[in-house]
């Protein structure tokens, strides 16, 4: 489970004006009309092609859980493109991207400071350009500790030295132990 990859694209997904086709035949019709046939359709969800034709005929109508997760996975992955593009670019431009945590934070700081990791919860507005950093990370295939090291690095521009208002002399920031990320656009 990628919690910051899984959060960034529930954030974007929000943005969707129409619901993804509920049923299994639905869902698996969209995917047959999106990659244009059946065996591509079989070779993604490692299932034969002749279940796929009985699915979009309506033939099987109730999924194993494991293939039904998998099924709605790859549709909402492709459910409006355009939209999802326009969410991210206005992130990216204009909006900007909320982040809501609990995790452990701390930072690295000269002597004398008090830079004990603690459990905080967050809700921080990060500007356009960590948003931009993020999605763009992630479109890219990014790992999960790369996009938790982008994360921590917004949190330290934002949060902690308040765009250069204050702490300075912080050199890094740990962002461990997530208990609860949520991104919203």
């Amino acid at each position: 489970m990628s919690l910051f990859a899984d959060g960034l694209d529930a954030a974007v997904q929000k943005a969707f004006t129409r619901p993804i086709p509920k049923s299994a035949g639905a869902q698996m019709r969209y995917l047959v009309k999106q990659y244009k046939g059946t065996r591509a359709v079989a070779q993604m969800l490692r299932i034969s092609q002749r279940t796929v034709e009985r699915y979009v005929k309506d033939q099987i109508k109730k999924p194993r859980p494991d293939l039904a997760a998998r099924l709605e996975r790859e549709v909402k992955k492709r459910w409006q493109p355009q939209i999802r593009a326009k969410a991210k670019e206005r992130a990216a431009t204009t909006g900007g991207i909320v982040i809501d945590t609990r995790a452990r934070l701390g930072y690295t700081a000269p002597i004398g400071s008090t830079d004990q990791d603690r459990i905080r919860h967050l809700t921080v507005a990060l500007p356009p350009q960590h948003a931009a950093r993020l999605l763009e990370a992630q479109e890219q295939g990014a790992t999960e500790q790369r996009l938790q090291e982008l994360a921590a690095e917004a949190l330290k521009e934002v949060y902690f030295q308040d765009n250069g208002r204050r702490a300075g002399s912080l050199e890094e920031v740990r962002f461990t132990d997530v208990e609860h990320l949520e991104f919203d656009l």
